[in-house]
């Protein structure tokens, strides 16, 4: 899927950020207007951006951006920021429920699977500035808004302006930041957190084990669990809603069920468990040998994980996981979670009986997946598979 467009800048010294139009005569100085022709350009919008290798004649010195190769992947209302390099960065899609709000490419942790490896870059500022202009254009009817790193809360103050700002605009809309928790250790910033009053914050963390050497491992990141357990707690003190979130792999498979008994009698106030399939992108590819295992090789692991938690009355789900590659008795705690923008499924996944059910693969994990994908059909697996099936 397409979130960008370049084509050459005029008028912007900075960056413009806006709404899209194709109505020449919608005219709002917080639109940008999109025309496949040079042409008179309507008066009161915020820029212009064309295909036209022709510069859009104008009465005014109006910001535009001229030959870019394709804007077809705008839509009407779609919130995108235009630089002075000429590239259009989608910033929202109208017609998604995956809209991620990018906070920060710096992180305090190295994780072995991050799908997103960290950048030391002094970023925060100018992506502050970036969504504190967005926000406000985002619909109010939009359902949910995920913030990202990066680790979000290296913003500082920062990061508590924008939830403050989100929560003004956007009241009804769901929070779901992904978090590592650790800056949560410091008692003040889960009390910062709690006086912006907001209980659709839902903070996404990851915890890989019960015990404090093997996750500090899989994070590369020294007291990383000592500081996320003391975080968890501290959130809670204050009622802030929280999800753990357990990536599976290699180094998470062996004490899976006994994190599992950690997180219900240490921390029950969890909303929400989530097992979560590995990507096969960022530091992933790197680290393959100690990271891969075929998810219907630890199928017990993760069956017992998921009981224990499930009979216990814990509301526990499993994401980036395909239905052919685990027990069916587990389906019902699976979900579609892989966001449209980089959703894919294999040829062989077309003659599945249970294709709309399942939540398929990520792009790049087309190329990285279980032996054991195959059709679903008559509620049975393919007989071509293997035993180990």
């Amino acid at each position: 899927m397409i979130f960008r467009a370049k084509g050459k800048a005029i008028g912007i010294d900075d960056f413009v950020v806006g709404k899209i139009t194709r109505d020449p005569y919608n005219q709002n100085n917080k639109l940008i207007y999109i025309t496949s022709i040079a042409g008179l350009l309507p008066t009161g919008t915020l820029a212009t951006i064309t295909t036209d290798h022709q510069k859009t004649i104008s009465q005014h010195i109006t910001p535009q951006v001229y030959g870019c190769n394709s804007l077809d992947h705008l839509e009407e209302g779609d919130v995108v920021m235009a630089d002075s390099n000429g590239v259009i960065r989608t910033l929202y899609r109208v017609n998604s429920y995956h809209n991620t709000i990018l906070s920060t490419e710096r992180c305090n942790s190295n994780c072995l699977m991050c799908s997103q490896p960290p950048r030391d870059k002094d970023d925060i500022p100018a992506l502050y500035e970036i969504y504190k202009r967005a926000i406000p254009l985002i619909p109010k009817d939009c359902m949910e808004l995920t913030i990202s790193g990066g680790e979000p809360t290296l913003m500082g103050e920062l990061f508590f302006s924008l939830l403050e700002l989100i929560t003004i605009e956007l009241p009804d809309t769901e929070i779901h930041i992904l978090t590592n928790g650790r800056t949560f250790a410091w008692n003040h910033m889960a009390q910062r957190l709690a006086k912006i009053q907001n209980h659709r914050i839902m903070l996404g963390i990851p915890l890989y084990s019960d015990y404090a050497d093997s996750h500090d491992y899989i994070v590369q990141a020294k007291d990383a669990f000592n500081q996320t357990i003391l975080g968890l707690h501290n959130l809670a003190r204050y009622g802030i809603r929280i999800e753990i979130r357990v990536v599976l792999h290699k180094a998470s498979i062996p004490r899976l069920a006994k994190l599992s008994a950690y997180i219900y009698k240490n921390l029950p106030f969890s909303e929400h468990i989530t097992f979560m399939g590995l990507e096969f992108t960022g530091y992933t590819p790197f680290n393959i040998e100690k990271l891969w295992i075929d998810p219907v090789d630890y199928t017990t692991e993760l069956t017992k994980a998921v009981e224990y938690l499930s009979y216990r009355n814990m509301n526990v789900s499993i994401y980036n996981t395909q239905l052919c590659t685990i027990p069916e008795k587990l389906w019902a705690h699976c979900r579609k979670s892989i966001s449209d923008w980089k959703n894919e499924y294999l040829p062989e996944c077309q003659a599945c009986e249970k294709l709309n059910d399942c939540g398929g693969l990520f792009t790049w994990n087309l190329k990285k997946h279980s032996r054991a994908i195959a059709p679903i059909i008559n509620q049975k697996i393919n007989e071509t598979l293997p035993e180990t099936c």
